[in-house]
């Protein structure tokens, strides 16, 4: 780690500072989020154990992006080497129509996220499963087959499924979209709404269309390409060198939620048979699929316990809908700003208080990130007609800009002849508009939280203590 990606949260050396109080973390879940809170807890002192239910650990699926809100802290965390091993570097956003292939919409991804400071991947997930793994291992204890059946919320303390009951000072919950913690926190089951949505999951391997001369330009000249159709919408980029990431968005035919259900790699070729020639080389390669139900989830009402001992991290209390690709994203910054926010704790009459910190820190920021999710499906997925041409007409516009920028970087236009930026802003092509990329990826969560305690925490927190007995 160099200076230069030191925040504000370390010293020169790469040092985070340790808690004055050390605190035994119970994690619940070993997915990315977890991982990450264990890491960012671990490294300013706390003791850290991560109850997993699995026997096993690892990651399914396929692709995953690293958008640079979240690659600034995997390079600030010493792992940026590591991910640029694994990862692919796409150039750029494309959205075609579903039936030609037609360009209608165009963003700079390499260059244009650079300019915040870090840089976007694409990768498979079970490497940055890994990657973030190797960060959290020297920080914690993990247990697996631990399945937690019940917590009391005071002491406070998990009970598995064995009987055995595990103290600790702080439960987080990042066990997922179908958190046990979170019906702890919030006293009931939160509510789930079908989006009416599913998506299929499939991996292609390169070699296959790196021999098509149709398809081998998706691998030569990597860039996250996404077909538009009536109700349903493609998303495919690289993922490794020898791997091609697809993921199908159709309506849901009575799919589950299920990272690892299984479906018809037939089925799949059928809904998607209007689309063009080139789509259709792509999904006759695919002999599996697996399929996942999408459902929509509201910002929760609160992410802390009244007793102020437990709370929640990633999916469990903010789980996105996979349109804005920022699921994984908001996880590993919620656990940078545990770090920071719990690397400040002194005295335990704190911990309160810095849990509902962290949630307001956090709660706007994830529940603005599902908002821009949601608002893709409606914008991907409209039906051919005026709707439709004005989406693409309004993509067009900010393609231009796009594409004039990258002509006067070439000496191909004068610098004078400038096209109109305005375009861009609130455009249906969310990775084109200047504005809300940084809001989205120039976002630092660890200055951020440190920034907080400067300006708030310090004084608001930093002179709470206990009362003797």
């Amino acid at each position: 780690m160099s200076a230069a990606t030191s925040s504000t949260m370390e010293n020169h050396t790469g040092t985070a500072p340790k808690a004055t109080l050390k605190l035994h973390i119970l994690i619940v879940g070993c997915g990315m989020g977890g991982l990450a809170a264990a890491y960012c807890l671990g490294r300013v002192g706390h003791k850290v154990t991560v109850l997993e239910q699995a026997t096993t650990i690892g990651e399914v699926g396929a692709g995953i992006q690293i958008s640079p809100n979240v690659s600034r802290l995997l390079d600030r965390w010493g792992v940026g080497e590591a991910v640029r091993k694994v990862a692919i570097r796409p150039e750029g956003m494309v959205f075609r129509r579903y039936t030609s292939g037609e360009v209608v919409g165009y963003a700079r991804l390499a260059e244009r996220m650079e300019a915040f400071g870090a840089p976007y991947y694409h990768i498979h997930r079970a490497d940055l499963f890994n990657i973030l793994y190797s960060l959290a291992a020297p920080y914690m204890t993990l247990r697996l087959g631990a399945t937690v059946v019940s917590v009391d919320t005071e002491t406070p303390s998990a009970i598995l499924a064995t009987g055995e009951v595990v103290h600790g000072d702080l439960i987080i919950g990042a066990d997922g979209v179908k958190s046990f913690i979170q019906r702890v926190v919030l006293g009931k089951p939160s509510s789930a709404e079908p989006t009416g949505d599913a998506v299929y999951r499939a991996i292609i391997p390169t070699a296959l269309m790196r021999a098509d001369p149709e398809l081998r330009p998706f691998v030569d000249t990597p860039e996250m390409t996404g077909w538009m159709g009536p109700q349903r919408h493609i998303m495919a980029y690289n993922i490794r060198a020898e791997e091609y990431n697809i993921v199908l968005a159709h309506p849901d035919d009575g799919s589950v939620e299920s990272w690892t259900a299984e479906g018809s790699a037939d089925k799949m070729r059928s809904d998607f048979a209007d689309f063009e020639p080139r789509v259709q080389k792509l999904l006759s390669f695919v002999k599996s699929t697996l399929k996942w139900r999408l459902m929509d989830r509201q910002p929760l009402e609160t992410w802390v316990h009244p007793a102020g001992r437990v709370t929640l991290l990633g999916d469990a209390c903010h789980a996105m809908l996979p349109y804005r690709a920022q699921g994984a994203a908001m996880a590993i910054e919620d656990a940078a700003v545990l770090g920071v926010l719990f690397a400040h704790i002194s005295d335990i009459a704190q911990l309160k208080p810095l849990l509902y910190a962290y949630e307001e820190l956090r709660l706007p920021r994830t529940a603005r990130t599902q908002g821009d999710a949601r608002s893709n499906q409606k914008t991907f997925h409209l039906p051919d007609g005026p709707s439709q041409q004005a989406r693409d007409d309004n993509m067009r516009k900010a393609a231009q800009v796009v594409w004039r920028e990258m002509a006067q970087a070439r000496g191909e236009v004068p610098e004078g002849e400038e096209a109109d930026g305005s375009a861009l802003q609130g455009n249906s092509n969310q990775w084109a508009d200047h504005q809300k990329n940084q809001e989205q990826f120039g976002y630092d969560a660890e200055a951020a939280a440190e920034q907080w305690w400067r300006d708030v925490g310090e004084s608001r927190i930093g002179s709470y203590a206990s009362v003797p007995a």
